[in-house]
C-alpha cells in the first residue's frame, strides 16, 4: 500500500468513523493546520481536535465515506461524503459531499485545505430529506501514486482562467452543468495547485459580486461584493478537463453577505 493512502485510512477508518481524537496525535503533526473558507484552524491539540470533538458531539453517529483519493505521494486529494444525524436538529439526519487537499512530511499530515458542501447540509437538514450517499470507492486503500504532470495542471490553470467553461463538472450536490449562481464576474485566485497524472487538484479564493442563488440563506442584494472560496478535483484528457468535482463554501459566502447587509442596514 502507498504509505500516504496508508496514512489516510488511519485518517478516516481509525480517527473519523471511529471519533477517536487520541488517533490524531499518532497521524497529525502537532502543528496541524486546517483551512476551510476563511477559516485557519491552527494546531492539532489546542485548536483542530477541539473542533473533532464539537462535530462528534453533534453528529454522534457521523461517518465518512470515500469516493475518490488521487495522490503524487507527496499530495493527496480525496473526495468523499460525510453523514449523519444531527442533536441539534432533532436527530434529522442528511449527507454532504466534501473534498480535502492534504500535505503530509512522509510521517504525518501537516495540513489539509478542504470545503464541505455545509449549505446542502444546512437545507437537508430543515427539510427533512436526508439525501442519498454516492456509491463509495471500490477500493481507495490499493491507489497508487501518479507522477505530477505539468501538461495537466497547464490545462486546469488555463479552464480555471477561462471561467472554467463546459458542463463536465459537478458542482457541491448538484449534477454535472448545474452549478448554481453565486458569484458573476469573479477574479480568481489560485491558492493551490497540483496533480497526479492526469487529474489535477487545486484550491480557489473567488472574489466578485453576488450573482444569486442563495435566497433561503441571506436577503443580499444581487451585485453585491462576495468571496466565494472553493476546491476541486478535475480529470483532463486530450488537452481538456472532462469531469471532476468542486465542492464551494456557498453557505460561508451567503453569511458573510448577510453580515455585509446588516451593517448597511444599520
Amino acid at each position: 500500500m502507498d504509505p500516504f493512502v496508508a496514512l489516510m485510512r488511519r485518517y478516516v477508518v481509525d480517527y473519523t468513523n471511529r471519533h477517536d481524537t487520541g488517533v490524531c496525535a499518532e497521524i497529525m503533526d502537532p502543528d496541524y493546520v486546517l483551512r476551510m473558507g476563511p477559516h485557519v484552524v491552527a494546531g492539532r491539540d489546542d485548536a483542530y481536535v477541539p473542533a473533532a470533538r464539537a462535530q462528534f458531539e453533534q453528529f454522534p453517529g457521523l461517518g465518512l465515506t470515500v469516493h475518490e483519493i488521487v495522490t503524487d505521494g507527496t499530495r493527496l486529494a480525496m473526495r468523499f461524503s460525510e453523514h449523519g444525524a444531527s442533536r441539534k436538529h432533532g436527530g434529522a439526519a442528511a449527507t454532504w459531499t466534501g473534498l480535502g487537499l492534504y500535505r503530509w512530511d512522509g510521517t504525518r499530515l501537516v495540513d489539509n485545505s478542504v470545503e464541505q458542501d455545509y449549505l446542502t447540509r444546512r437545507r437537508r437538514l430543515a427539510d427533512g430529506d436526508p439525501g442519498t450517499v454516492p456509491a463509495p470507492a471500490v477500493a481507495p486503500w490499493d491507489t497508487a501514486a501518479v507522477a505530477a504532470t505539468p501538461a495537466a495542471e497547464r490545462v486546469v490553470r488555463d479552464w480555471l482562467a477561462a471561467g472554467a467553461p463546459g458542463d463536465a463538472v459537478t458542482y457541491d450536490d448538484g449534477g454535472p452543468g448545474s452549478p448554481a449562481p453565486v458569484l458573476a464576474g469573479a477574479e480568481v485566485v489560485v491558492d493551490d495547485l497540483f496533480s497526479a497524472g492526469p487529474a489535477v487538484a487545486f484550491r480557489l479564493t473567488c472574489t466578485g459580486t453576488y450573482a444569486g442563488g442563495l435566497d433561503d440563506v441571506t436577503a443580499a442584494t444581487p451585485g453585491s461584493p462576495a468571496t466565494l472560496h472553493a476546491v476541486g478535483l478535475v480529470h483532463t484528457a486530450g488537452g481538456r478537463v472532462v469531469s471532476g468535482h468542486v465542492v464551494r463554501d456557498r453557505l460561508g459566502c451567503a453569511r458573510a453577505l448577510a453580515r455585509s447587509e446588516e451593517r448597511r442596514s444599520a
